[in-house]
């Protein structure tokens, strides 16, 4: 008896806490529920999804947002970058992302990217342009080319173009937490804001995961 009180107290107080941080955001407003969920890499972490595109200026000017998120990224949060593939068009720079990833040259390659793009204007168009900036930045050659057009690869971007018609957005960039909400600057009011809402969903998860857990403690 005394642990079935117990579960209703922390049940309780959960909710509460989740309902006075809930006046903030709305769901319909600063976010959306997916119409239907769908499945995370982690089951223990809450994940976020960042779907963008490198040509897109909005994921350009969202980037030092994400950066400095994620150097307080709490340890039970799953943080994943996913390129969307919203036409045949975007695939090359998906490819390049995946190929960064596979090589573990991500911090090399994602920013100096963007970068490279909406500052330094200089367009991707061909594998071969953006073989040569991976090699400017100290890839090898023949390491970018066997990755690039490789196996791996061809299987990351047709996942990306399955999950980006899974998860239903419109554009980027747009941020998935949990694979059961959606959220953006567009709706959520800037990049600060979209921010502050996926904190503020990840905090949902984190209490629907304690009721369930308590709930499991009690179960006969």
């Amino acid at each position: 008896m005394k642990k079935l009180t117990n579960w209703w107290v922390a049940l309780f107080l959960s909710l509460s806490a989740s309902a006075a941080v809930a006046g903030d955001y709305m769901e319909g407003a600063e976010y959306l529920r997916l119409a239907k969920p769908q499945p995370t890499s982690v089951a223990e972490k809450v994940e976020v999804v960042e779907l963008f595109w490198y040509s897109c200026p909005h994921c350009f000017y969202l980037e030092p947002n994400i950066s400095k998120w994620l150097e307080n990224k709490p340890d039970d949060v799953e943080f994943l970058r996913l390129p969307a593939v919203l036409g045949k068009g975007w695939e090359l720079l998906g490819k390049a992302y995946f190929t960064a990833e596979l090589l573990g040259v991500v911090d090399k390659i994602h920013v100096p990217l963007f970068e490279a793009i909406h500052v330094k204007k200089q367009k991707f168009r061909e594998v071969a342009a953006i073989e040569d900036f991976f090699v400017s930045h100290g890839v090898d050659r023949k390491d970018f080319k066997n990755t690039f057009h490789s196996f791996a690869v061809a299987i990351k971007i047709n996942n990306a173009k399955l999950m980006t018609r899974r998860y239903a957005i419109s554009g980027v960039p747009t941020l998935i937490v949990n694979g059961k909400f959606s959220t953006s600057a567009s709706i959520a009011g800037s990049n600060e804001d979209v921010i502050k809402v996926v904190d503020f969903l990840i905090e949902q998860e984190r209490g629907a995961d304690d009721a369930q857990a308590q709930s499991a403690v009690v179960q006969p």
